[in-house]
């Protein structure tokens, strides 16, 4: 069987921010890669493994006339399979030879192929931390139940205080707020200038008539003047009718006199002071001054009851920015609360499914190792028939060879005059020849 080192992919890291693509920093097969997987091939626990799956443990009439336990059998078959099972990398390459040679060549192919399968397994095992999937899956749920108690939690907030966004709600407010306050400094503007412009009004109202003469004509008053020189007329005739009676002196004539004199004096005055007829009108720099005093009076009174208003309204956006403002806050804490659940539950949904994937990775096989070639029950023997022949012709010639030499070497029967010498340090007298079963035939013929 043949095993082969590659870089299939890489176990992406375990981490708490989403894993990038893994990156191949070299493609070269380190010699302690291919001496870890030696070794890893030789493990015991995968060794024993085999042994129970092959049945390299099965009890033999040795093993019962010994007595040996169930773990006394598997632990010498793990011995012999160690012994039995060469693992060799091969130079320049990336792959590792594991051969195993029994009397059965199915025994043979089944070790291997369960060898492959252990190996493999351990090999993920080791490799590969378990329980990544399970792991993910439990923190999926949880990070789930926590998106959605934040989302519950931001939709109660948002129909307790009946707002959909607080922060745009009170960014609207705030640009009302300006507006209104932009408003207001116009309309303060606005007063102070009618304010001014009554002021000048009033002054002008005061210096300006309200009517001016537009014609005068001087004319004598005839029926006065007629009614005086009547009055003169009858007041002399009075007069001399007393003065026919009376002297100067009497107090009637000096009343008349004086009556007279005033007649007189009367219708000088009247001579001296002609009738004056004035046509007057309205002044029209007075009526226009009076209207746009009442006009501007009236504007300010409406700018005073805008401004009044315009500074309840500021007042009212201003507290409804401050209100929206904690909402805002608030808002955006359990937004950003809703955020991190949902980026928990992603980054848990997506090492989820990378678990997943290199646990189906795993399972199908796609590893960092793969088996480059499988084993199979062999055709042939590992010997020819004539290869074998000869070896045994050999080995039995050999044997034999070896021993008759062992058996001479341990006879302790003298053959020859010089051993008896040589061992018994005393002279031979006489010997008899060997005696050959040729020699008996030809005697007796």
């Amino acid at each position: 069987m043949k095993v082969l080192l590659r870089r299939g992919r890489i176990d992406p890291v375990v981490t708490p921010t989403p894993s990038p693509s893994p990156a191949f920093e070299h493609d070269e097969i380190t010699e302690e890669e291919l001496n870890s997987e030696v070794e890893l091939l030789h493990d015991e626990d995968i060794l024993r493994q085999v042994v129970l799956e092959s049945g390299l443990a099965e009890k033999t009439w040795i093993s019962a006339f010994s007595g040996q336990s169930l773990e006394e059998r598997i632990e010498k078959a793990v011995r012999r399979l160690a012994d039995k099972l060469d693992v060799q990398p091969i130079r320049k390459s990336r792959l590792i030879t594991v051969s195993y040679s029994s009397s059965d060549a199915g025994r043979s192919a089944a070790v291997l192929r369960s060898l492959a399968r252990a190996y493999l397994a351990k090999h993920a095992a080791s490799i590969r931390p378990s329980g990544q999937q399970a792991f993910f899956e439990q923190q999926v749920n949880e990070s789930r139940i926590t998106l959605q108690e934040a989302q519950e939690d931001l939709i109660a907030f948002t129909r307790k205080k009946r707002v959909v966004s607080a922060g745009l709600e009170r960014d609207l407010a705030l640009q009302k707020l300006s507006d209104a306050e932009a408003l207001e400094q116009g309309v303060e503007s606005s007063i102070a200038e009618v304010a001014e412009r009554v002021r000048i009004l009033e002054v002008n109202l005061r210096d300006l008539p309200q009517r001016r003469v537009v014609e005068i004509k001087n004319a004598d008053n005839p029926q006065l003047q007629e009614k005086l020189k009547s009055k003169l007329l009858e007041l002399e005739l009075q007069r001399t009718a007393l003065m026919t009676k009376f002297q100067p002196s009497y107090r009637l004539v000096q009343e008349i006199d004086e009556q007279i004199a005033q007649a007189k004096a009367a219708i000088e005055a009247e001579e001296l002071k002609p009738l004056r007829d004035e046509t007057t009108q309205d002044d029209p720099e007075f009526e226009w001054a009076h209207s746009e005093h009442l006009k501007n009076d009236v504007e300010l009174q409406a700018l005073r009851r805008k401004q009044a208003a315009g500074r309840g309204q500021v007042n009212a956006y201003r507290a409804a920015a401050e209100k929206l403002e904690e909402n805002a806050v608030a808002q955006q804490d359990l937004e950003q609360q809703v955020k991190a659940a949902e980026d928990k539950y992603l980054l848990y949904s997506n090492k989820r499914e990378e678990a997943r994937i290199g646990d189906a990775l795993d399972q199908n096989g796609v590893l960092n190792v793969a088996i480059a070639q499988q084993p199979h029950l062999p055709a042939l023997p590992a010997w020819s028939f004539l290869a074998a022949t000869c070896f045994s012709l050999v080995g039995a010639c050999g044997f034999s060879t070896a021993i008759v030499f062992v058996a001479d070497y341990f006879d302790p029967s003298f053959r020859t005059p010089e051993e008896v010498v040589e061992f018994l340090g005393s002279p031979v007298l006489a010997s008899l020849p060997e005696v050959h079963e040729t020699d008996h035939n030809s005697e007796a013929s």
